[in-house]
């Protein structure tokens, strides 16, 4: 079947050619994002993939049934980006990657929170210009931190394997309780004990209306004041600009974002040598104490491999059979 994949890079092409090798499956590549108006380029495929920042609202969705499109296969695990209710009414099937590499994000996110505890990303471009001080890199033990995390699926609970390595007291926010983080010795909190307790606050939880901007301004002044906030789930999970404002207070010790709310027209492109536009983004870039990643957090050899594996499984399923076990449900 013919497919027509949006928002390539080099190693999406790498890993996607090799699994629609193995399946079977005729690739067409194209480095634009894909919405309403790019649309038309998949004329001639009977499936488009897509990626986080493409655009499936209802006017893209009804320009790809137009040209004869019968499947949105996701090659990630988030689809807030479509819009499912249209794509239902258009007999079009949604397929995602549910699971590819919760040790991936996890890993990323722990990453993340000890080097802007010991200011590792500070003393590298210290130390490149000759200056060994000390002075602005204290840092603190996590053994004995509490950790709260937004969000207890498979990365969440990964995160809360690898604190508890740390001997971090571990808490978390989730509607549905996850025996296996009960069985760590995570306790489950309300949101406002949750976030009035962790020195790292760190965010898993899809983006759903329930969770967006569930870092809101009350949120940010409900903070343990000087606390670490960590975004590896969705940008639009945190409201940036009250994260702004409470890392110009104090409120927010540390930030660390490896995704944000408007993160389409940045990530993923060179903008070296171009003045970035947005200005929420351009000034979180002057914090000493916010580290930003262009959402690499997924970003790992074995996360490329099963997530180009399942997406092409779900291609070839589609083409055998009309139905994907991966396929995304619209519900009420």
């Amino acid at each position: 079947m013919r497919v027509a994949v949006f928002s390539t890079t080099p190693d999406d092409q790498l890993y996607l050619t090799e699994a629609a090798e193995r399946a079977k499956q005729q690739l067409v590549f194209f480095d634009t994002k894909l919405d309403a108006t790019s649309a038309p380029l998949a004329e001639g495929a009977k499936a488009v993939c897509v990626f986080v920042n493409d655009l499936l609202d209802a006017k893209c969705i009804e320009e790809l049934a137009k040209i004869g499109i019968k499947l949105i296969a996701l090659r990630c695990a988030g689809f807030n980006n479509v819009d499912l209710s249209t794509a239902s009414s258009h007999g079009l099937t949604v397929a995602r990657v549910p699971a590819y590499s919760p040790y991936a994000v996890a890993e990323h996110t722990v990453a993340m929170i000890l080097c802007l505890n010991r200011k590792i990303h500070r003393a590298y471009n210290r130390t490149r210009e000759g200056n060994f001080s000390l002075t602005g890199l204290l840092g603190f033990d996590l053994r004995g931190k509490t950790i709260g995390i937004v969000g207890t699926g498979e990365i969440g609970t990964r995160v809360a394997t690898i604190a508890r390595g740390f001997g971090c007291l571990v808490a978390a926010y989730d509607p549905s309780p996850n025996p296996a983080c009960e069985a760590l010795g995570v306790h489950y909190l309300p949101k406002q004990e949750l976030v009035s307790q962790a020195d790292i606050l760190t965010l898993h939880c899809p983006l759903t209306p329930d969770t967006f901007h569930f870092i809101d301004r009350n949120a940010v002044d409900t903070m343990k004041h000087g606390a670490m906030l960590i975004n590896t789930s969705r940008g639009a999970v945190a409201d940036t600009r009250q994260i702004v404002r409470g890392l110009k207070n104090g409120q927010v010790g540390s930030f660390g974002m490896d995704v944000y709310e408007e993160e389409a027209d940045v990530f993923f492109r060179d903008l070296s040598d171009k003045v970035i536009q947005d200005d929420v983004l351009a000034r979180l870039m002057t914090f000493p104490n916010v580290l930003i990643t262009g959402h690499q957090a997924f970003f790992t050899h074995e996360a490329m491999t099963e997530i180009a594996r399942t997406t092409m499984a779900s291609v070839e399923a589609f083409e055998k059979t009309g139905t994907v076990p991966t396929a995304v449900i619209l519900t009420a």
